[in-house]
């Protein structure tokens, strides 16, 4: 038996049987499980991945032959096999292994992915690179069906097929992106799915008409030459085929066997070609199988029982959402909108208090954010809950689409700040910068979760564009310290001073705080200022702060460059001051996966 210790590089696994493959994938999984467990991570995706991830490393010659996972988090057997055991139990922890593939890890990453639906284009790039070049390697995009919810991967597909570059996409339906697939597409691969009886059924066909004497043969060819008509009855595989790419499958994705066979035969085509692979999520792990959307991306978790480790602070999308359905019954204009997330943002409370307003429209961001703003342009309020990491890609549609028409649509910003071990992929580290300097857009920060929910309802009854920004857990300010009311564009001042000022944003307010507690002891008096409203700024607060001639601090969990300290540097300038001012934030860099403090 062949130990995953063993194995160094794809290599080693060329030359196994199919059974020493087999009891790999055990172990592959029992190592995933473990290490999950541990750190936390992406479960169910990757433990449905594991044999087609170990048949493109025995098919391909890797990492000649380029593999492209598309998110990235159905990437952990890969690692595993790709010369990185050793180092897995540092998965996802400062200074470990990435969650995601990463080109600096290893050289059997050729391309780095944390959003969904890249894989495609990224692939075709590749393989116009290498048509380019006069090279002859393959190129293989590996993507979930839920991807597939995503505009890019249609623009990919049309210009693949149009052009009939040679690419391989391997499809890996497993009925589940994060949250339980939703659209017209999910549908139609359901359809091929329930097709996997009709290939079981061609193959008995097959092997009962070559036991009849004489007339056998000639008549299974007779009926083999009428296979695509008498498919097409059974299985809709046209919506590949119009794209221009030749379909194969559906096939069980979780057979070794059966994915190896198609893509050796998918490696023989001059041609793009879809392989339609289902899979199960959470394959191997019983309670993730059952539950495999509360496994999609976990917290450590004890293995025998599924049971989260240790204690969790309050979500603050659950404070919102909460707030947001109290003031849904009394408003019944109210709808959520969310793209596939409606558990992280906690969207799926209001689905089950108002179901036919509540709309989850796939990883569609740029969709959700224009469905906005028709909502809000025919009488709606709008509210979009969506990380800040993953609105980046509405941008124009934020732009163009809600604030030009300064239309009442409020995005709630969830998992702003570091976002721990996701990665730079995932730190919400950028929506000042790329909101505060739209017109018409009103930006906040609550700095606790009582402040969240006055936002929340202030939002209700907002004339324009707002966004809120708030980190994934409720953070609480030091005892003796809070914030009872709110009001756009006035900030609150918490504490006084004489020495300096601190100017805090959102999370860091509480840090603040703690800092003037710590500084006083050493007989140094600081005011702090709750500055929750990043857009407009308070100008009246700025101008007393600046007027006392002594030093002035920003904090903000955010990078430095166009964020909240920035614009306070801006408002200095526009009053005619010349502040001793300090931005405290992230540098200019891409910050890495790790413990958030």
């Amino acid at each position: 038996m062949v130990e995953l210790s063993q194995i160094k590089d794809p290599a080693d696994i060329r030359g196994l049987s199919r059974e020493e493959c087999e009891e790999l994938a055990d172990d592959i999984r029992t190592q995933i499980i473990q290490t999950v467990s541990q750190n936390g991570g992406h479960l169910s995706s990757n433990l449905g991945m594991v044999e087609i991830t170990l048949a493109l490393h025995r098919v391909f010659d890797t990492p000649k032959d380029k593999i492209l996972f598309d998110v990235g988090h159905q990437a952990y057997a890969h690692k595993l096999i790709t010369g990185r055991y050793e180092a897995f139990d540092t998965l996802r922890t400062y200074g470990g292994l990435s969650g995601f593939p990463r080109r600096c890890e290893s050289v059997y990453d050729c391309f780095e992915a944390g959003h969904a639906s890249t894989a495609i284009s990224a692939a075709l790039g590749f393989a116009r690179a290498r048509d380019a070049r006069g090279e002859k390697h393959h190129v293989v995009a590996v993507v979930g069906d839920g991807a597939l919810t995503g505009g890019m991967c249609y623009e990919a597909l049309n210009d693949c097929g149009n052009s009939k570059t040679r690419l391989i996409l391997v499809l890996n339906d497993n009925e589940m992106s994060i949250a339980q697939n939703v659209g017209a597409l999910s549908k139609h691969l359901s359809s091929l799915r329930a097709s996997v009886g009709w290939n079981s059924t061609k193959k008995r066909v097959k092997s009962r008409l070559n036991r009849i004497p004489v007339l056998g043969r000639p008549l299974y060819r007779l009926i083999h030459t009428t296979k695509r008509m008498i498919k097409s009855i059974f299985v809709d595989e046209g919506f590949f085929s119009a794209l221009g790419f030749r379909y194969l499958g559906p096939i069980d994705g979780n057979n070794l066997a059966a994915v190896e066979n198609m893509l050796r035969q998918a490696k023989q085509l001059d041609e793009p070609v879809v392989i339609h692979c289902a899979t199960k999520k959470g394959y191997g792990y019983n309670r993730a199988e059952r539950r495999p959307e509360a496994f999609h991306g976990t917290p450590p978790f004890l293995v025998e029982t599924g049971e989260v480790s240790g204690g969790s602070r309050q979500a603050n999308g659950e404070v919102a959402m909460r707030t947001l359905i109290n003031l849904a019954h009394q408003d019944e204009r109210i709808v959520a909108v969310t793209a596939a997330m409606p558990l992280g943002t906690c969207t799926h409370l209001f689905e089950q208090a108002f179901p036919s307003r509540h709309f989850d429209v796939g990883i569609a961001e740029e969709h959700a954010v224009t469905l906005c703003a028709g909502m809000a342009s025919g009488g709606l309020r709008p509210f979009f809950f969506v990380y800040s990491t993953f609105l980046q890609r509405g941008y124009d549609q934020v732009l163009h689409d809600v604030c030009i028409q300064n239309l009442p649509v409020v995005l709630m910003l969830d998992r702003s700040g570091i976002s721990n071990e996701d990665g730079q992929s995932h730190q919400g580290l950028y929506d000042f910068a790329y909101l505060r300097h739209i017109p018409n857009m009103t930006v906040l920060a609550p700095a606790n979760e009582e402040e969240l929910r006055l936002m929340t309802r202030a939002s209700c009854t907002f004339d324009g564009p707002c966004s809120i920004r708030y980190p994934k857990s409720a953070v609480s300010l030091p005892e003796g310290y809070a914030i009872p009311t709110f009001t756009i564009g006035k900030w609150l001042t918490l504490r006084e001073g004489t020495d300096a000022v601190m100017l805090a944003v959102g999370s860091m307010v509480s840090t603040a705080l703690r800092v003037a507690d710590a500084l006083a002891q050493d007989g140094i008096s600081m005011t702090v200022v709750n500055a929750s409203t990043v857009k407009p700024l308070d100008s009246d607060c700025l101008h007393r702060a600046f007027s006392m001639g002594k030093p002035v601090f920003t904090l903000e969990e955010h990078v430095r460059m166009a964020g909240f300290g920035s614009a306070v540097l801006e408002a200095a300038s526009e009053m005619g001051f010349q502040p001793r001012v300090k931005l405290l934030a992230v540098d200019d860099c891409f910050v890495p996966h790790g413990d958030h403090a």
